[in-house]
């Protein structure tokens, strides 16, 4: 994949491209994929509410590929070595590529998506005739308030209906609360039954509505388990525009944020990002005890088996430990 499609792309966000880049997103998102539905009603978010966060094993989503670039299948645990502040640890978790995945859409509903929102409509019957039914998908809905679309009293969904619903039935206005959609998707991630889990934002990167500040949704992503890939809406010189937003809280998540720049780009886009997480292994170990120790933890994993050459990993950078609760606001500003 080459560089200009990821964070160095530059996007002109005109109406032909833009509006299918939800429909892309969620078309990529269906690929081979499924989602089951969970029985208990989801909660409004709030504000001041707390988030908890397991602290007893760090899982880390590990994509390798080879010297080509191309994604390495079939590895074993024996074929990682993971190092935590450049300690080795012991593996104690292990799960192969293309496992059941939760993920949250986070859609921007912010005024300038109004001529958009068919698009997405479409895109959402697309991706539920095309899911698994062993992943678990909720959308966050986001303008100057983010909200966790109701899925006829479930938590996710795999139909159509109520999909095409949760993005439709919310009119395109207002402001832009992104970090609050943001701490809203994180929350609801940890309900879902997987160990596998991602964030999808489409968004410019910029806020100007949020009560959470960007230094906590930032931590709060270091702190998490959760994958986050942005597909970066950028290019009509709005002020409130901040990619480098989205390219902090992929870089920090192991995912990857794109800047398409045309409808053709959009949709491999999209497609890449469907491949990159069906192409991930799932590592897991227990961090040595840092006897309250809360400092930024690094981590670096490598892989090497016979007959494939010099391997790649690619997660996280690294993480701060959690406590067993934190506060959902703080104080920060701008991502570099």
């Amino acid at each position: 994949m080459q560089q200009s499609r990821e964070d160095d792309s530059k996007g002109r966000r005109g109406c032909t491209y833009s509006s299918c880049v939800f429909a892309a997103l969620l078309f990529v998102l269906a690929s081979g994929w499924e989602l089951s539905s969970a029985s208990a009603p989801s909660s409004e978010p709030s504000a001041q509410s707390t988030i908890s966060v397991r602290t007893e094993l760090v899982l880390l989503p590990v994509r390798v590929t080879d010297a080509k670039g191309e994604f390495v299948p079939g590895l074993g645990s024996d074929d990682f070595h993971v190092y935590e502040n450049g300690q080795l640890q012991k593996v104690t978790f292990f799960r192969k590529e293309d496992n059941p995945v939760t993920v949250g859409l986070v859609v921007d509903h912010s005024g300038s998506m109004s001529p958009k929102l068919q698009e997405v409509a479409t895109a959402v019957f697309e991706f539920a005739h095309s899911s698994n039914r062993q992943d678990e998908m909720f959308v966050v809905n986001f303008n100057e308030r983010a909200t966790l679309q109701p899925l006829g009293g479930k938590q996710f969904t795999n139909d159509a209906m109520e999909l095409d619903q949760a993005i439709t039935n919310v009119t395109a206005s207002g402001e832009t609360a992104l970090y609050d959609a943001i701490v809203e998707g994180f929350r609801h991630l940890e309900l879902g039954t997987h160990d596998k889990k991602a964030l999808i934002i489409v968004s410019d990167g910029g806020d100007d509505a949020s009560q959470h500040k960007l230094s906590q949704v930032l931590k709060l992503a270091q702190q998490s388990h959760v994958v986050v890939y942005c597909i970066g809406l950028i290019g009509q010189t709005l002020e409130e525009e901040n990619p480098g937003v989205l390219r902090r809280l992929s870089k920090d998540t192991g995912g990857i944020a794109y800047f398409p720049d045309s409808a053709e780009s959009v949709i491999d886009t999209s497609k890449q990002i469907a491949i990159d997480l069906r192409e991930q292994y799932t590592l897991g170990y227990i961090p040595p005890k840092g006897k309250g120790d809360s400092s930024f933890r690094t981590v670096q994993v490598k892989a090497d088996a016979p007959g494939y050459g010099k391997l790649h990993a690619r997660t996280k950078p690294g993480y701060f430990p959690a406590d067993e609760q934190h506060p959902s606001r703080d104080s920060g500003g701008k991502a570099p």
